[in-house]
């Protein structure tokens, strides 16, 4: 006979660009929780549809039912896919909890005119401590080639989120593996490498 698993609460803020695949990144978390029998409410907030525009989810794992909004300092983990979104999640981490931050640029307009600034690694890194989060930086100099094309950057932001903070204590590692070569068969060894990858990170 099969017995529930224990519920645990976890919330997860994911912010970054179109074309990033967070929200893609997102759906994995939620149907690798569904799958161990953990309640996932999974909520999505686009902006502007073309590539480079803001994307906003928060993922709350473990509740039945749950509103959409993570109060600030109220996320187990935040994941910025992207340098400047990562100073709008960093207000949302808990005092202890991690931020995942993959360093890939996209500078908006204002930023190439000059006539806005672009944060600082330094600048978030800064920010973070602040926070008193445990920051997991990942270089996208790091990515593996898969025949001489970067991988998928979600996929390696996935392992590094299983392998380097405490949703790798909620989540089956070999599950979220099974899952991100299955779920796209013609890239199954593509999306090996490039979780593997983000497992070995850091």
């Amino acid at each position: 006979m099969n017995h529930p698993l224990p519920i645990t609460h976890y919330d997860i803020y994911l912010v970054g660009v179109g074309g990033q695949g967070v929200l893609t990144l997102s759906d994995l978390i939620t149907e690798a929780a569904i799958r161990k029998d953990i309640p996932a409410n999974f909520y999505p907030t686009k902006g502007m549809a073309q590539r480079g525009g803001f994307v906003k989810v928060q993922l709350r794992l473990g509740r039945e039912m749950v509103g959409p909004n993570i109060p600030e300092q109220g996320a187990d983990l935040a994941i910025a896919m992207e340098l400047s979104e990562a100073l709008k999640a960093v207000r949302y981490v808990k005092p202890d909890g991690d931020f995942l931050l993959f360093g890939h640029t996209w500078l908006p307009t204002a930023v190439m005119l000059g006539k806005a600034d672009y944060p600082t690694l330094e600048q978030i890194e800064e920010q973070v401590q602040k926070a008193g989060a445990n920051l997991h930086y990942l270089d996208p100099e790091d990515m593996p080639l898969y025949e001489d094309a970067p991988v998928a950057a979600n996929i390696y932001v996935l392992g590094a989120a299983v392998g380097h903070t405490h949703l790798g204590e909620i989540l089956d590692q070999s599950e979220v593996a099974n899952l991100v070569q299955t779920r796209w068969t013609r890239s199954a060894e593509r999306n090996r490498l490039a979780f593997q990858a983000g497992l070995d990170s850091i």
